[in-house]
């Protein structure tokens, strides 16, 4: 069972820039499609990112398209998201996720950590 661990998160001003890391406590982290969640107080979670194991083929949300790039190394059992041009909405505790290549669900989830961006 894969077991993920966010780290990066903290307190920034508007404007700001954060790189969070996920690593993956597995030898198999290439058969893992990866990604980035957020959950925002009363809100509902909301996909961020998405990496396929190649570390090339990429997706975003639109909310993040253009701000936010998603990176993955293999060799580091790692994945990565930058985070530029932060606005105070973006203040959340963002979440690294993993599912099996082919699956449609996202089944394992790292613990968060939390990103405040200040006005």
């Amino acid at each position: 069972q894969v077991q993920l661990v966010e780290s990066g998160g903290g307190l920034v001003q508007a404007g700001g820039s954060l790189r969070l890391s996920c690593t993956a406590s597995t030898r198999y982290f290439v058969n893992y499609a990866m990604g980035w969640f957020r959950r925002a107080p009363g809100k509902e979670r909301e996909f961020l990112a998405a990496i396929a194991n190649s570390e090339r083929h990429t997706r975003y949300a639109d909310s993040v398209k253009g701000r936010f790039t998603i990176s993955r190394v293999n060799a580091k059992n790692a994945i990565y998201l930058q985070m530029n041009d932060l606005k105070p909405e973006d203040t959340a505790v963002y979440y690294c996720a993993a599912k099996p290549n082919g699956d449609e669900e996202w089944s394992r989830w790292g613990q968060g950590t939390q990103v405040t961006v200040s006005s």
